[in-house]
């Protein structure tokens, strides 16, 4: 493991998505390192899997995009996960997210330290924090991660108050949607009156520098410091809404951790959400030249 390699982690679910029209590896949190992948960074998956069937088609199908599987652990016990997705008339994923899986059980161990602690980026979620064994782990990892980069994600049930408070004094970087960003001011017992005063407030309180807002058709918006930047959505026909919040922060990842200008990260955040969006699914087939051609049209 070198310092001039650069690389990022991403940490948490990795499971199926069974959808009505057949099974989906995905994940956030993998669904974020498929396309940094992509991107031409390296990317390393901490996640766990059953000694079961699935496990091993899921460890196949990673390999098989190229994608390191060595910090993914296997559990003798518990299953490899799966979610039963289903997409409504508006093309919007749901999902009934499995409980006491395999990625409930993240364990910690000496070697991890190294790995996190050499990354330039250290990706997670607040779902994979939802059990106690594997939120040790990640609480642990927390405190080795450069750059922690926090893709809150609300998965109802899974919404506890006080992990999420947690989290989000740990991070550096957190991206959240409008309604996670109105749930996280209402957590704090505090009025959600426009994204400017929230931003600043989340920002003060957690000691955050850098924000990321999606906002879906209306663009997105990177609070950095004092300074925001606006960006436009792209318009596109949608194929469907899975991934697409985690296709953006692999966009924003891929030039963040370059320290590139932050209206050239919101960019290629947007651009890559906006290409993923228009193909089904969060990890379809692509080539990193295809979406460029994509980017460069708009």
């Amino acid at each position: 493991m070198t310092q001039n390699n650069q690389y990022v982690v991403c940490f948490g679910e990795v499971l199926w998505d069974i959808f009505p029209q057949g099974s989906r590896a995905g994940g956030a949190p993998f669904n974020v390192a498929y396309n940094v992948y992509k991107a031409g960074i390296d990317v390393k998956v901490l996640s766990r899997i059953g000694k079961d069937d699935l496990g091993d088609q899921l460890v196949n199908q990673i390999r098989n995009w190229g994608i390191s599987t060595d910090y993914i652990q296997i559990d003798d016990e518990k299953p490899t996960s799966t979610v039963i997705a289903t997409i409504d008339a508006d093309n919007e994923a749901s999902y009934e997210i499995i409980n006491e899986v395999a990625w409930d059980y993240i364990a910690f161990s000496p070697e991890l330290v190294e790995l996190v602690s050499n990354a330039d980026a250290f990706i997670f979620g607040s779902l994979s924090a939802r059990n106690e064994k594997t939120r040790e782990t990640l609480f642990k990892l927390l405190e080795y991660a450069r750059l922690k980069i926090f893709d809150v994600n609300f998965r109802p049930p899974f919404t506890e108050i006080e992990l999420i408070k947690n989290l989000l004094h740990k991070t550096d970087i957190v991206k959240m949607n409008k309604s996670e960003m109105r749930q996280i001011m209402s957590f704090l017992n505090e009025e959600y009156i426009n994204e400017d005063q929230s931003a600043a407030f989340i920002q003060n309180h957690f000691k955050i520098n850098e924000i990321v807002l999606t906002k879906g058709s209306k663009g997105a918006r990177y609070f950095v410091g004092n300074e925001s930047y606006d960006c436009p959505a792209v318009p596109i026909t949608i194929a469907d809404t899975v991934g697409s919040g985690d296709s953006f922060l692999a966009g924003f990842i891929s030039k963040r951790i370059k320290n590139e200008a932050p209206d050239k990260i919101m960019k290629e955040a947007i651009a890559l959400g906006a290409f993923i969006t228009s193909k089904p699914g969060a990890c379809p087939d692509y080539e990193y030249e295809d979406f460029q051609k994509f980017r460069d049209q708009y």
